[in-house]
């Protein structure tokens, strides 16, 4: 009977969408604009640019996955992330309900909802390490050449070709612009500066840019190479031990939500007393509620080890 009054329910809802002339993508792009965007006053705004105030959990989950997204040159797959987040909800409130479990419909849809947010987050760290394995390399063979040439446009044109993305669009954006847009050095250090998220990048920048002005100063940059270098070798002795709560996690939540079905087996009455009773119920909730929870807090302490100045 409940699958019936489901399906009758998602029926109307595709209706009122089809009367309406409105897509999926638009409902969920608009419902996601207003969570990234409420409505607040000028000194709400202040407060947030200032980090006087923080921004809500939620909101926070959404302005991590977009930098991440943002930061891999993944941007325009946002909407669909959005889209997917909202099917998930829906799946989520949907399969509380055929278990009869009230308890468990805010949270199953809002775990299941924020779990592509979480999943653009777990393979962004894996993108920066590549990123930061590339700039090792691009970096040395540049600062290299241009400690010999002194000249770091041509140093640039000797080595770009054996760069590999994202990297290599850097450098090539960067030789466009000096070659056939404006020859004016600084603005074009300044753009490479920020074409990618990273402190040691942009400490180099910072020291390429000095030495146009200071062509003795060019010692600085090999010192600054030599951090990704630690950085990498910090971050291969610490792989084990950074990683290894993930696959803990896993294990538990395996075993947590894994006992649920197998007390069928064990005992029907306690099964019965489990998934039928209101305090059974209430466990059920909370163990999956533990789950989430411990999902975002592993993404959040198992990221790679990134150099700060």
């Amino acid at each position: 009977m409940i699958a019936i009054r489901l399906a009758a329910c998602a029926g109307m809802i595709i209706g009122i969408f089809l009367l309406l002339g409105l897509s999926f993508r638009e409902f969920t792009d608009g419902v996601f604009y207003r969570l990234l965007h409420p409505p607040g006053s000028l000194r709400d705004e202040i407060n947030e640019a200032t980090d006087r105030k923080k921004p809500g959990v939620f909101r926070h989950q959404l302005l991590e996955a977009q930098s991440a997204l943002e930061a891999s040159g993944r941007m325009e797959k946002f909407p669909m992330v959005c889209a997917v987040s909202m099917l998930l909800l829906i799946v989520g409130a949907a399969a509380a309900i055929l278990f009869g479990n009230a308890f468990l419909v805010p949270v199953l849809s809002v775990g299941l909802m924020l779990v592509p947010f979480w999943y653009i987050r777990l393979t962004a760290g894996s993108f920066k390490k590549e990123v930061a394995a590339e700039l090792e390399t691009a970096l040395s063979v540049v600062t290299t050449a241009y400690l010999r040439t002194e000249n770091f446009q041509m140093a640039v044109e000797e080595n770009v070709r054996y760069l590999k993305a994202p990297v290599q669009g850097v450098f090539q954006r960067f030789l466009t612009r000096i070659k056939h847009i404006d020859p004016n050095m600084d603005t074009a250090l300044t753009e490479l500066k920020a074409a990618i998220d990273n402190e040691v990048w942009q400490e180099w920048c910072d020291g390429v840019m000095a030495c146009q002005g200071d062509r003795s100063l060019k010692t600085t940059l090999p010192p600054i190479v030599a951090k990704l270098s630690d950085m990498r070798i910090v971050n291969g002795e610490l792989e084990q031990l950074v990683f290894s709560p993930r696959k803990e996690f896993i294990t538990m939540a395996v075993l947590v939500l894994g006992n649920i079905p197998l007390v069928r087996f064990i005992n029907a009455d306690w099964y019965a007393t489990l998934t039928e009773t209101l305090p059974g119920q209430a466990v059920i909730a909370l163990c999956v509620l533990a789950v989430f929870v411990s999902f975002a807090f592993v993404i959040k302490l198992t990221q790679p080890i990134e150099y700060r100045r």
